[in-house]
Formats: C-alpha cells, sequence, structure tokens
C-alpha cells in the first residue's frame, strides 16, 4: 500500500465527510487546470455527468467523495501562484454560468423554458429542462422553494398559557399548532410530508386536460427521475450514507459494449420434465409486483471488498463466487440456481446463495450446501429502500381500490424503471449501483421459487415456473394463494388443458 492510500484508508475510517468548495469552485479549478470532465470521471472511476452534477451542487459520498477533495485540494495549491499574480482575473467572456445556471455535463440536454414548470425534485416552479424533464438546476434553489412554501411556525403561547406538562407525549402525537413528528433513523421528521405521487399524478392531469391516455405516457417518460426524487425523500434522515457510484469489481462491468457482466442472476426457466397419464387443467398464475416486492432484500451499503473463503457472514452482502450443490428434485421442483447447462463455479447474487443455504440447513435438506470460494461483499442491510419500497405500495394499492389507473401505470414504471437502470444506464445518472440491480432481480426470481416450494409442499403441482412472476400449476390453487391485485395475492394469467382424456370408445 502506498502512503497515500494509507492515508485515504485511515481517512475513510474516520467517518466524516471531508468538507468540499461550493459547487461553482469546483468547475473553476478543474476548468483553470485545463482538464475536461471525461479527464476527470476517468481518475476518479465515475462517469462525466457524475462530475457535471457534483460541480452543479450535488455531493459525492464514500471513498469517491475523499478522492474528489484531494484532487480539489491539490487543485488550489497548483493554482495558487497564478491566483495570486492576477487576483482580479474575471471570468473569460462568453461564460454564461450566471445566467443559464450550473452546467451540468456535455451528455445533458439543458434548455432554458419559456414558462416555468413545476421542478421533478421539489414541485416548485423551475425555469430550466433538463433531457426533457423540468427541475432546478442549483440544489439551493430546491431548499428555497420547500423553504417558501413551509406554512409559517405558530407564535410562541403566551404568558397567559397554561405551563407546559414535563410528561413525554405520546409518539406522533400533535400539539396544538405544532408539527407532528415521527422517528425517521436518528433524526426525527415531520409526519405531514407530501405525497409526491399523487402531487404528480394531479398536475400531468392538469397538463393534459384530464387526457388520461396523455398524463399517463407524460408520467412513464419521468418515471426515474421521480423515482431517484421520491428515494431521495423517503432517505431523509436514514441511518445510512449510501454511496451512489462507488468503485466496482471487473465481474461486476461489462464484458462487450452490449454484453454482460459475470454475475449469474438465477432466473427460472423450467418446465415439469413429465405428467402424470390423463388430461389436466392447468392455471398460469400472475404473481403481482414481483420487484416492488423484491426490494426488500440484503443490499451492501458501500463499496465492494474482497475476501476468500467458504464462509458466509449474514451482516454483509454481495455476490460470490461458489460451485453449486447439485439438484435432485428437477422432477417436480426448479433449480434453485435456474436454468444453468454449464457446470462448475459461477458468481452468484446474496439471494441466491441465502436460498442455496436455507434449502440445504435442517429444516428442509434438499440439497448440499454449496462452496464459496471468493466473495465480494459489504456491510448490509434488508431495510435500506424500505419506505421508498412502502410509499410505492401503499400508492400501489390506493390506485387499485379507486381504479386510478394512471396512478397504477405510474408506479409500475417507477419501480420497474428503477431497477432495470441502476447498472450501466444512460438513463438513471444519480444512482449506479450493478450490484443492486442484480441482488433485486435475483430477489424476485428466489421469492417466486419460494411461491413454487409453497405450492409444492401445499400439494399442488409445480408445472412451470418462468421469470419473476409466472407459475403454473394444477390443482386447488385457491386454497394455497390468495386471489387479487395485492402484493401478496396472485391473478389468473391463463387457463389451460395438457394431456388427453380416456377414450370414449374404451367406454363400450
Amino acid at each position: 500500500m502506498t502512503d497515500f492510500e494509507a492515508i485515504d484508508a485511515l481517512l475513510a475510517r474516520a467517518g466524516k465527510d471531508v468538507a468540499l468548495p461550493p459547487a461553482d469552485e469546483r468547475r473553476a479549478l478543474r476548468e483553470e487546470l485545463n482538464l475536461s470532465r471525461a479527464d476527470l470521471a476517468r481518475a476518479l472511476g465515475v462517469s462525466p455527468s457524475t462530475v457535471g452534477g457534483w460541480e452543479a451542487g450535488r455531493e459525492p459520498s464514500g471513498d469517491v467523495r475523499e478522492k474528489y477533495a484531494y484532487f480539489l485540494e491539490g487543485a488550489r495549491t497548483k493554482l495558487a501562484p497564478a491566483c495570486a499574480e492576477n487576483p482580479t482575473a474575471e471570468e473569460p467572456e462568453g461564460d454564461m454560468s450566471a445566467v443559464d445556471g450550473p452546467d451540468v455535463g456535455h451528455n445533458d440536454d439543458v434548455d432554458v423554458l419559456a414558462v416555468a414548470r413545476p421542478c421533478v425534485l421539489c414541485g416548485q416552479p423551475a425555469r430550466h429542462e433538463v433531457a426533457g424533464y423540468p427541475q432546478h438546476l442549483d440544489p439551493a434553489e430546491c431548499a428555497a422553494a420547500v423553504t417558501a412554501t413551509t406554512p409559517a411556525v405558530p407564535a410562541a403561547p403566551s404568558a397567559q398559557s397554561p405551563t407546559p406538562s414535563r410528561t413525554r407525549p405520546h409518539s406522533g402525537a400533535r400539539t396544538p399548532g405544532g408539527v407532528r413528528i415521527v422517528p425517521a433513523g436518528r433524526r426525527v421528521q415531520a409526519a405531514d410530508t407530501p405525497d409526491l405521487i399523487a402531487s404528480a399524478v394531479a398536475a400531468a392531469l392538469e397538463e393534459h386536460a384530464g387526457d388520461a391516455d396523455a398524463a399517463t405516457a407524460a408520467l412513464t417518460k419521468r418515471a426515474i427521475p421521480d423515482a431517484m426524487a421520491l428515494l431521495d425523500h423517503s432517505r431523509k434522515g436514514g441511518r445510512y450514507d449510501v454511496i451512489a457510484h462507488p468503485w466496482l469489481p471487473d465481474i461486476l462491468r461489462k464484458q462487450t459494449a452490449r454484453g454482460a457482466d459475470q454475475i449469474w442472476e438465477a432466473r427460472p426457466r423450467w418446465t415439469r420434465p413429465e405428467l402424470p397419464p390423463g388430461e389436466h387443467e392447468v392455471t398460469a398464475l400472475d404473481v403481482n409486483g414481483a420487484y416492488l416486492s423484491a426490494l426488500k432484500t440484503h443490499l451492501p451499503l458501500g463499496q465492494l471488498e474482497h475476501s476468500t473463503g467458504n464462509h458466509h457472514d449474514r451482516r454483509r452482502a454481495g455476490v460470490h463466487l461458489i460451485t453449486p450443490p447439485p439438484w435432485e428434485h428437477e422432477a417436480f421442483l426448479p433449480n434453485p440456481i435456474g436454468s444453468r447447462d454449464e457446470p462448475g463455479p459461477l458468481w452468484v447474487t446474496e439471494p441466491t446463495l441465502r436460498l442455496l443455504l436455507r434449502l440445504s440447513g435442517p429444516k428442509y435438506g434438499l440439497c448440499e450446501p454449496p462452496e464459496i470460494h471468493e466473495s465480494w461483499t459489504s456491510g448490509a442491510t434488508e431495510g435500506l429502500l424500505e419506505k421508498f419500497r412502502v410509499a410505492l405500495k401503499d400508492a400501489r394499492e390506493r390506485a387499485i381500490a379507486d381504479g386510478d389507473e394512471v396512478t397504477l401505470e405510474y408506479v409500475k414504471a417507477m419501480y420497474s424503471k428503477f431497477v432495470s437502470t441502476l447498472g450501466e444506464s444512460n438513463y438513471n445518472r444519480e444512482l449506479y449501483r450493478t450490484d443492486w440491480m442484480h441482488l433485486i432481480r435475483s430477489q424476485a426470481f428466489a421469492n417466486l421459487w419460494w411461491k413454487a416450494h409453497r405450492a409444492y409442499d401445499e400439494g399442488l403441482m409445480v408445472v412451470r415456473a418462468m421469470g419473476t412472476d409466472e407459475l403454473h400449476v394444477i390443482g386447488d390453487w385457491r386454497a394455497v394463494f390468495p386471489e387479487g391485485r395485492g402484493v401478496t395475492e396472485v391473478k389468473v394469467k391463463d387457463v389451460y388443458t395438457v394431456g388427453v382424456g380416456p377414450d370414449p370408445a374404451d367406454d363400450s
């Protein structure tokens, strides 16, 4: 380890973020050194648009923040003599950042709006549009807009008011004229928080004069930034700092531009090889909100760290190189690692490994334990996206109860696109967590496997398991699964017949 690496490791363990200069100074320092965003991005291991976001006021975290602060301090030192020689230096002519707002990256499509439109982050009027989405370019403007719309705090009680009781109020109780608060991690926050989903739907319907199809199309288009805004809102007061753009090992990087990385997601594409003689009625069940339910999974918080050895730490999560055990139940249940023909070790996600470990335990005893060769993991929590998931689930349930198809399609687009753009995607520049994408998808596959096992355990005949949400069974499935559109329910996708019934001629 070099001296600089040792210092970086020491600072990382200190647990206190290094202060960064203001956003406009960050950009000025880079430009004064005649460095492009791409140059700096390559050195820090991030994308150019990420650097643009930092120069627009967004804050990096974790290890990459330390590296960025190291660069900025070095740039200040290098430019100090030049600044001393020319203390009255002004911005070069033609720089319009003071008029058009901070530059958010060469890859962003930034336009000035003739008429202000609601910002996708705070809902207040914004004068700029980024990649088709109206928003404030400076986070301070969002904060100011929210502050301006917050009701004034009521005046303090008069001297004639009764002396307040020293008894601790009931959790969540509202005091007269006060603000009801609820616990949120280590902090508290106002319980009367705005409903971002309902507000966005109402605004879209108003903008399109009540045209449900047009409003749905507009909401679907902005589903990714809206999902990120909802995630940020749900993370306020959270106990964990999330590294949004961590360094990733090569196994999590695409091997070619259109190829895939080395992670196996265990997608089931299984069909029962044989059915008993006779004619059978098969029901294809559709599992509701598969990816929405899968948001509740063990996610690594920070940058992944490498380890070796046949050991699993349940306090950590990530990806693991394993040799899977033989599966001897293919005749009636799908293989937990999915449809894979190639033998030998493979990289699997945390949900797949935990599924195999559980099935190899004394309760089920369906296979031998997998052999773990090496792992890339970080400290983990199962509740990282829980508030985000619950907000989407509650909105979905209200939409179903009210027959609100606009909100239903909007929410579906939010969680499905959130998962699909977590990796190397140009559509989500806020959060690059390829490891999260694989883990959430694999959790959806694992959830489907457990539904197949439940069906088998309750006496149904499992015929097919496909993807994340399709399970084909023979038997009285309503005695096993509740029917409906809720995330804990299933609905019928198809009913069909397989096999041949007895020949009527045999009865004569």
